[in-house]
């Protein structure tokens, strides 16, 4: 008699969810590593980065700030997009926030410990109470009017010379090393990345997701939704405030350029790569979509067609975005299990 072992396929994570993706029965160290690897990696990664400035130089620690401000401008997005606000405009919320820490600090002297946290506050009200007129428009509607108002203040700046017109507020105090100026950004962009997760999955943010699908039924229900959409706005607005007045100590300068389409193109794009709803999505295409922006700049004018036939290939190839795709095939992945020994006479 001999006896024989065979094997089968099964899905690494067999076993281990149960009934949500939020809920997981851990039975061995395995399990643990294969729940929090994928996230501790990136974590460590971050942490881990602003400390190799003599690795890696200070250009590539620079285009960290500008991936980790545009990864603000697309949770932003993302946050208005979950209460149904198609958003154009990320850089109203930019140049807003930019204008009133460069004002702060150039007409009364005010240290950025100061002019950054009231700019993202009080830049966030101001937002709100522009947009707040607005909030019944729907769709594209409402995107065209976001599209609109950085282009009608940036001109309104430069006709009437206000704010120091084209020439802009400049010599302001700067933010100390970029060491610390990273870390402020990364524990900025997860605080933002955990609270909005919550927030949506909470029965708050439940009342914005009916505002998104069916705003008939949850006006029906008894709900002011321009008031939810208003609170929508104030939470979408105040990372996106947040990451103007830290440009603005960053570059120790504020102007027109605050209110550039960039602001606004860049997180749009950022979500459409890593995928809309999930907000680690926008967060990974911008990820993605910064640091390739910066290779391609020894493409001179060709940086532009092979940015958009990238983007392109994106859109259609892969609509879900980045992260829905590499979620999904994590949770695919396959090992050879040992079954049952056979006994053959």
């Amino acid at each position: 008699m001999r006896t024989s072992i065979s094997h089968r396929k099964e899905r690494i994570d067999r076993g281990i969810k149960v009934r949500s993706d939020d809920i997981f029965v851990l039975a061995s160290m395995r399990d643990l590593l294969y729940v929090t690897l994928p996230k501790a990696i990136v974590i460590l990664a971050l942490l881990i980065f602003p400390l190799l400035k003599d690795v890696v130089g200070m250009y590539w620690e620079n285009v960290l700030v500008s991936t980790l401000v545009i990864i603000l401008l697309a949770l932003s997005w993302d946050m208005l997009a979950s209460a149904g606000l198609v958003s154009l405009g990320q850089a109203f919320f930019f140049g807003v926030g930019s204008y009133i820490a460069g004002y702060l600090s150039y007409r009364f002297g005010w240290s950025p410990l100061f002019t950054i946290p009231t700019a993202t506050l009080v830049g966030a009200i101001i937002s709100t109470l522009f947009l707040f007129p607005v909030l019944r428009l729907r769709g594209i509607y409402f995107g065209l009017i976001t599209f609109a108002l950085p282009l009608l203040l940036s001109r309104l700046i430069e006709a009437t010379k206000v704010l120091g017109g084209t020439e802009g507020m400049s010599a302001l105090p700067p933010l100390p090393g970029i060491t610390g100026k990273l870390y402020l950004l990364i524990f900025v962009v997860f605080l933002t990345l955990f609270a909005f997760r919550r927030l949506v999955s909470s029965d708050y943010g439940l009342v914005f997701q009916g505002i998104r699908d069916n705003d008939r039924a949850v006006i029906a229900a008894g709900f002011n939704i321009q008031w939810y959409k208003a609170q929508a706005v104030f939470l979408a607005a105040l990372p996106a405030t947040f990451a103007g007045a830290f440009v603005t100590h960053h570059f120790q300068f504020v102007g027109i350029p605050a209110f550039a389409q960039d602001y606004s193109i860049l997180p749009l794009t950022a979500v459409v790569v890593g995928g809309a709803g999930t907000f680690i999505g926008g967060a990974l295409g911008a990820v993605i979509l910064m640091p390739l922006s910066e290779v391609l700049r020894e493409f001179g004018s060709l940086r532009v067609v092979i940015y958009s036939l990238l983007l392109l290939i994106f859109a259609i190839g892969l609509p879900e975005g980045v992260f829905k795709y590499v979620k999904r095939k994590y949770t695919q992945i396959e090992r050879l299990t040992t079954m049952e020994e056979v006994k053959h006479d």
